[in-house]
């Protein structure tokens, strides 16, 4: 039932969501990545796989609790004990986040590449031409289905590809020049003073947490040039991610170039 059920999804998600478009030459502006660090997202840990709750759901699923995502909304009484638990079980940040992302106008004119690190030291690599499903329980269904085969789809242009990586590994393979974090434990400063640095890059990173609470690592600061805040109060991951790519797109005139086009 669940390999058909993978099938099924492969061709919608083939078919229906991801649809290729025109895009605009970009010229003289850098490539913007944005890598959602630390993110609340990862199957079932094996330590949990015995409690009660997730048995029952794994039952209800029809799925084995390895091939399931973690979930808070779901799986609340089985986390209270895991480490880190406040920071785990959001898949549902990171739909929000990149559906944000990928329908923006820097993502239409190919300068946007996105990452979602997460909390275990996976990178997913989202392709420019990715058209995410608006519909969450779709969405856990293909992620779900890239963490059991590796890329998503099967066959075919790899939309979404899912590979064991650090995070300094990731920013060593990008070649990034120049690492902007985001956090309330940073410089304050406005996005309007913060990114005219990131056009100074040739290939500049933003780091932005993909969890609900908590701080990064001290190992994701090590990895920043610079780290800053923007509010007083912690701002949503997809609240912070538009934020950021608009100020971009405004920093570069894209708004009025894409209407004089």
């Amino acid at each position: 039932m669940w390999r058909s059920f993978q099938n099924k999804l492969s061709r919608i998600v083939g078919i229906k969501f991801f649809i290729e478009t025109e895009r605009l030459p970009r010229v003289g502006v850098s490539l913007l990545i944005i890598v959602l660090a630390e993110s609340a997202l990862e199957t079932i840990p094996k330590d949990l796989w015995s409690h009660p709750a997730i048995r029952r759901y794994s039952k209800k699923c029809g799925k084995p609790p390895g091939l399931i995502l973690l979930d808070r909304s779901y799986h609340h009484s089985a986390m209270k004990n895991i480490k880190e638990s406040e920071k785990r079980g959001r898949p549902d940040m990171i739909h929000f986040a990149l559906l944000e992302a990928l329908g923006s106008p820097l993502n239409k004119e190919k300068l946007l590449q996105i990452y979602v690190h997460t909390n275990n030291d996976y990178v997913i690599t989202v392709n420019h031409e990715t058209r995410l499903p608006r519909n969450y329980n779709r969405f856990v269904g293909l992620l779900e289905q890239l963490f059991e085969v590796g890329k998503v789809p099967s066959k075919g242009q790899t939309l979404l590809k899912l590979e064991a990586k650090t995070l300094p590994q990731l920013l060593e393979e990008t070649k990034t020049d120049y690492v902007m974090a985001f956090s309330r434990k940073g410089s304050p400063k406005t996005l309007e003073e913060a990114v005219p640095k990131l056009l100074q890059k040739q290939k500049p990173t933003i780091i932005i947490g993909g969890f609900p609470h908590g701080h990064f690592s001290e190992t994701t600061i090590k990895l920043a040039d610079e780290v800053v805040c923007i509010d007083s109060e912690t701002l949503e991951t997809w609240t912070l991610t538009s934020r950021v790519i608009y100020e971009y797109e405004r920093a570069i005139s894209l708004p009025k170039k894409r209407l004089k086009h």
